[in-house]
C-alpha cells in the first residue's frame, strides 16, 4: 500500500475508533472490549505503516523520537501525582511545530515506551490512540491558525486532557460494565473526573512552562534541518 493511500486513510482509521466505541454500546455487542480494542490497533497500524511509508529520513524521525522519549520519561518521573504528567503537553507541542502525525506518532510512542515502566496490557492501545490523537489534533489546529493566541493553547490543552479521560473511560463503560446501563456510565465517568480534571490542569501548566521556549526552539531545529509535517525532508 502506498504511503499516499496510507495518509488518506489516517482520518478515517480515527474516526473508525469513537464509532466502533459508539456502535458496540448501542447495538449491545458481546465481545465488545475485544473487538473495540481490534478496531484501535488498526487505526495505530495504519498510522505506524504510514510513517514507514514516507521513508523519513533520519533527521525527521529524531524530533519524533526525541520528544516521545520525553513524554514517557516525564509520565514516570511524575508518577507519584496521580494524572499529573506533561504528556499530553509535550504532544500538542509535537502536532504545532512538525505537524499532525508527528504530533500523534509522539503520543503513541510515549505511552508504549512509559508502559515498559507501568506495565503493559489491554490498555496500552487505547492510551497510545487517546494520547495520538491529542498530538494529531493539535497539529490539525495549528495549521488551521487556531493557535494564533496564548489562551487557545491552553484552551486545547485542558480540553483535549478531558478528551484522553473520556476515551479511556468510554472504553471501560462500554468494555466492561456489563449490564451496560446509563446509572454505571454515569458512575464511572463521575468516578474519574476528578483525575480528567488533575490531567487538564497539569497539562495547562506544563504548556504554560513550556510551549513557549520549547516551541521557539523545536521551530529552529525544524527550519535548520528543512523539516516538513508529512514526514518528508524539503
Amino acid at each position: 500500500m502506498t504511503a499516499r493511500v496510507l495518509r488518506r486513510l489516517e482520518a478515517p482509521a480515527l474516526v473508525a475508533v469513537p464509532v466502533a466505541l459508539a456502535a458496540c454500546a448501542f447495538f449491545q455487542i458481546e465481545q465488545t472490549a475485544l473487538l473495540t480494542l481490534a478496531v484501535t490497533l488498526a487505526a495505530l497500524a495504519v498510522f505506524f505503516a504510514s510513517f514507514e511509508a514516507s521513508r523519513p529520513a533520519l533527521r525527521q524521525i529524531m524530533p519524533t523520537v526525541v520528544l516521545g522519549a520525553l513524554g514517557a520519561a516525564g509520565r514516570i518521573l511524575f508518577a507519584p501525582i496521580p494524572d499529573f504528567k506533561p504528556v499530553s503537553a509535550i504532544c500538542i507541542l509535537a502536532g504545532v511545530v512538525f505537524g499532525r502525525r508527528s504530533g500523534f506518532m509522539v503520543g503513541a510512542l510515549a505511552a508504549l515506551v512509559s508502559n515498559l515502566f507501568f506495565g503493559q496490557g489491554p490498555w496500552t492501545p487505547w492510551q497510545m490512540y487517546a494520547w495520538g490523537l491529542v498530538g494529531y489534533l493539535a497539529g490539525v489546529l495549528a495549521e488551521r491558525g487556531a493557535f494564533e493566541r496564548r489562551w487557545a493553547v491552553y484552551a486545547y490543552g485542558f480540553l483535549s486532557a478531558l478528551l484522553y479521560g473520556f476515551l479511556l473511560n468510554s472504553w471501560y463503560v462500554v468494555g466492561f460494565v456489563n449490564p451496560l446501563t446509563w446509572q454505571g456510565a454515569l458512575l464511572v465517568y463521575g468516578a474519574g473526573l476528578p483525575f480528567d480534571l488533575v490531567h487538564g490542569a497539569a497539562t495547562v501548566a506544563f504548556l504554560a512552562a513550556l510551549y513557549a521556549p520549547w516551541r521557539k526552539k523545536l521551530e529552529r531545529i525544524r527550519r535548520k534541518y528543512a523539516l516538513v509535517s508529512d514526514g518528508r525532508a524539503r
